[in-house]
């Protein structure tokens, strides 16, 4: 087994928590690789060094945006994702300080399955494309004013928003920035697209969910400055007036680590504060 473990070595807690995994790991016949910046302070291998293809997991310490800038990092490997929760909310990092050594004890002796999701994909003609595991928005940016966006999905005309932006989010993604926008909370391993106007100025244009083998087509109508588009937070792309930005199901899942010990739904009651009656 190959773990390529993530840790923030600026942070002295991550460090010294990192250098007991690896320690933890290497006892237990894994082999333990790390970036080059970090290797020799947690006495891991280098990553550079190893088929990077043969990685079986990426262990990440900190919260979902550091899962996420990793799974870009690396978004050519197969590797499943498996987070340790240093941050504060996080609905993907899965594993909580108190019960790091019990956990990974666990993934060695296979008690785990790995979860399967759907991931987005968007491109502008003739130019490179973004993937996404929780959304892909489309915001007005530096326009001071609402923009329209008409939206075909498979080259059927769905509506015109006019509005400060869209959130196309998969389910994963349901849970972070569509979620703050009105959006409903979708369980994970659903295969659907969901579209979340943000701040429409017709309070009747609802959050929309669709068929994820279907391709939908935004363009941007207004004549003001280009959109921005954000994939996951992370990458970012202009869209000119006119032009239109092209998004459907990536062809590579989403691959993350689920040790048994909790579900979706326990997960959120804990995360969203959910109590089950009014106090």
């Amino acid at each position: 087994m190959i773990i390529a473990i993530f840790p923030n070595t600026h942070k002295k807690q991550s460090k010294n928590l990192a250098v007991g995994i690896v320690e933890f790991l290497v006892d237990r016949g894994v082999t333990v690789v790390a970036e080059e910046e970090d290797a020799a302070e947690i006495g891991a291998k280098l990553i550079s060094e190893i088929d990077q293809n043969e990685i079986d997991f990426l262990l990440t310490m900190g919260g979902d945006g550091t899962i996420l800038r990793h799974v870009h990092k690396y978004e050519q490997l197969n590797a499943a994702v498996l987070g340790i929760n240093l941050g504060y909310l996080g609905f993907l990092a899965d594993i909580p300080l108190t019960d790091v050594y019990p956990s990974l004890q666990d993934l060695i002796d296979g008690h785990y399955r790995i979860e399967e999701r759907i991931a987005l994909r968007g491109s502008l003609s003739g130019e490179e494309k973004c993937f996404a595991v929780n959304d892909i928005v489309i915001h007005r940016g530096k326009n001071p004013s609402l923009v329209e966006m008409a939206v075909h999905a498979d080259g059927t005309y769905l509506n015109t928003f006019k509005a400060d932006g869209l959130i196309i989010a998969t389910p994963t993604g349901s849970t972070a920035y569509s979620l703050a926008a009105g959006g409903p909370i979708l369980s994970p391993n659903l295969e659907v697209i969901l579209l979340t106007p943000i701040c429409p100025h017709t309070i009747s244009n609802r959050p929309i969910v669709l068929p994820c083998n279907q391709e939908i087509q935004i363009q941007y109508l207004s004549d003001y400055e280009p959109l921005e588009i954000h994939a996951d937070g992370l990458t970012y792309k202009t869209l000119p007036a006119g032009d239109v930005f092209h998004l459907s199901r990536n062809t590579k899942n989403f691959r993350i680590v689920n040790l048994l010990k909790r579900d979706h739904f326990s997960t959120l009651r804990t995360k969203l504060g959910w109590s089950g009656k009014l106090r």
